[in-house]
């Protein structure tokens, strides 16, 4: 029954959509299911964790933030809901994380580690395009908001 829901919430996800049955079985054989109270960092601006992973919202509410330069203060750059994903850029770039993740609600989240979504990019080229076109949407978005601070 938990396999059908992950499937279910995979097909949502716009990465992850059009992948095969063989592809989203990898996934599902890959990814771990964590549930984290309200106020729970997943990560902050700056952090580096080479073993970290990509994140999907299966049920709550994540914010992502970054510190304006002058004030010091965190500004919200999005909210995060159910099948939302976060946390890609950093694996994608190798570098410190551009920005901080927070539940402002119980989440349950999906896990998928960074070593096999690497594996998963290097043997489709379908999902590592999807992934580097969020990718790029994101930086740009971000580039955008990180301006208006």
């Amino acid at each position: 029954m938990e396999e059908f829901s992950i499937l279910s919430i995979l097909k949502k996800i716009p990465i992850f959509a059009d992948l095969n049955e063989s592809e989203h079985q990898q996934i599902i054989n890959s990814i771990m299911m964590y549930y984290y109270p309200t106020g729970h960092v997943f990560f902050n601006e700056g952090d580096k964790n080479p073993d970290d992973g990509l994140y999907i919202i299966k049920h709550g509410m994540v914010k992502i933030s970054r510190k304006d330069p002058i004030s010091k203060e965190d500004k919200e750059i999005s909210t995060l809901i159910d099948n939302d994903f976060f946390g890609e850029m950093a694996l994608i770039l190798d570098e410190p994380r551009n920005a901080s993740a927070t539940a402002i609600a119980d989440c349950e989240v999906f896990r998928l580690a960074k070593k096999d979504l690497m594996t998963l990019m290097q043997t489709n080229q379908n999902l590592s395009n999807k992934i580097s076109a969020e990718f790029i949407d994101r930086e740009k978005k971000n580039d955008k908001i990180a301006g208006a601070l």
